[in-house]
């Protein structure tokens, strides 16, 4: 099933058309379900609910995985990345969100909104400039086989000179999430270089970071671009 724009993009147009057409924002969202096909904004989440990628990607991810979650920005790898926190918590695994771009009170409200009945009581959320594979290692040290993390992003590992190189970074991430069972999901900035017009999805070469990474560092991969997303087994 593929909607003209993700779920949560449809709601933003939800609100701007209450706000511009003076309708509350449940006959909105009805509006917009109707552009989309159904005859109501609960039929639209309903269906929504039953194709899940994030539900799908969970499913195939097994402990020591290591995921590549990679987009341009406003494609939606960040709404995804905290969907499949929130699938996991709902299989009431432990999980984490290491986030230099939210503060911690952002991410508590994005979080909420997408889950606003979710128990967020399994979920440790680290937001500093300090992010790194030790700190992520010392946070998830004792943490369950099949605990999830999310680290938004890939290259903020990198980006203070006092952190060792990325590469040596991800080895040592590797060997944990392996020896450790914890599954950790990337999200990852594509470098601009990346042209739709000449594939409609990016591949683990469009990869925006400073410093090579071996790509077999990750065991899953992710893209998504425009509505569209590809799941690849490396392994």
């Amino acid at each position: 099933m593929k909607f003209s724009a993700p779920v949560y993009r449809l709601k933003r147009q939800a609100k701007l058309l209450s706000r511009e057409k003076k309708i509350t924002l449940n006959k909105a969202l009805d509006t917009i379900a109707r552009r989309e096909g159904f005859a109501t904004w609960s039929l639209l989440s309903a269906a929504a609910a039953q194709y899940s990628p994030a539900r799908s990607i969970l499913a195939r991810l097994g402990d020591g995985d290591l995921l590549l979650l990679g987009a341009r920005p406003g494609q939606g790898k960040t709404q995804l990345g905290l969907e499949i926190l929130i699938e996991a918590m709902a299989q009431n695994r432990k999980a984490a969100f290491f986030s230099l771009v939210f503060t911690r009170q952002e991410a508590d409200a994005h979080l909420a909104s997408l889950a606003p009945d979710a128990s967020f009581r399994n979920l440790t959320i680290v937001t500093t400039d300090d992010i790194s594979a030790a700190l992520i290692m010392d946070t998830l040290k004792l943490a369950p086989p099949g605990t999830l993390a999310v680290v938004d992003y890939l290259q903020i590992l990198d980006q203070q000179r006092s952190k060792p190189e990325l590469s040596v970074q991800m080895e040592d991430l590797q060997y944990f999430a392996r020896t450790r069972g914890v599954i950790l999901v990337f999200l990852s900035q594509v470098h601009r270089s990346y042209d739709p017009a000449t594939r409609p999805l990016p591949e683990i070469g469009d990869i925006n970071a400073p410093n090579r990474i071996e790509p077999g560092i990750f065991s899953k991969t992710c893209f998504l671009h425009d509505g569209e997303m590809r799941f690849s087994d490396r392994k």
